[in-house]
């Protein structure tokens, strides 16, 4: 093994975050974090609900792993597919700093509060189904981008409302945007919203055993 473990994620500021996360869960590992572009990352046009359990946000970095080009590829745990390629395999999961759904609204309402037809932004299947069960008066839409630019699609008023994880925001430093933690029982939280995954190839026991420690954080 080299002396850097060369870690692939995402090209955006919460990707970048998440591989500090597990930097500091490991301080003692030598990293060097590689930034790669996914098919989710260059389609911004595309609805995510035909894309839900699928690869959009993985396959790049997949595919590096099994080319050799990384040892070790961090996902958000969520954006992982449902059917992942024989040649890898998990070695951790984070815990989740929050499971929780949070609103970034105009005025600073709560979900309970907007006012009827107003405009929310989501691209998660189930976020729009618990919107509706709550407030079929409001107008779903979908909405695409990193963290950031979503914020920045709110501000220009292309949406009235948006739904972040709350996980997302508290990684980014962005607390102070939030309008509302989202209750439970308005929205279940998914059980790996929040929680990191370390995608490895199944030939590197080496990396498997450095990796495993993070369940005992």
């Amino acid at each position: 093994m080299s002396d850097k473990i060369r870690v692939g994620v995402r090209p955006s500021k919460l990707a970048l975050k998440q591989a500090e996360e597990v930097q500091e869960l490991l301080p003692w590992l030598q990293m060097e974090v590689i930034s790669i572009e996914t098919a989710g990352d260059k389609d911004k046009k595309a609805t995510l609900l035909d894309h839900e359990e699928s690869d959009f946000f993985t396959c790049e970095i997949e595919q590096a792993l099994i080319d050799r080009k990384i040892d070790v590829a961090v996902h958000s745990a969520k954006d992982l597919e449902k059917n992942m390629p024989e040649a890898l395999t998990i070695a951790a999961l984070t815990r989740s700093i929050s499971q929780l759904e949070s609103l970034v609204s105009k005025g600073n309402l709560a979900l309970g509060n907007l006012w009827r037809s107003a405009i929310v932004g989501t691209s998660s299947s189930k976020r729009k189904e618990a919107v509706v069960r709550f407030r079929p008066d409001l107008i779903i839409k979908d909405i695409r981008g990193n963290i950031e630019e979503r914020l920045e699609q709110l501000d220009k008023g292309d949406f009235d409302a948006v739904i972040i994880a709350h996980a997302a925001l508290l990684r980014l430093g962005l607390e102070y945007r939030i309008s509302q933690i989202i209750p439970e029982d308005i929205m279940p939280p998914h059980p790996l919203q929040g929680r990191l995954a370390v995608q490895i190839r199944k030939d590197r026991i080496d990396l498997f055993e450095i990796f495993r420690r993070i369940h005992e954080k």
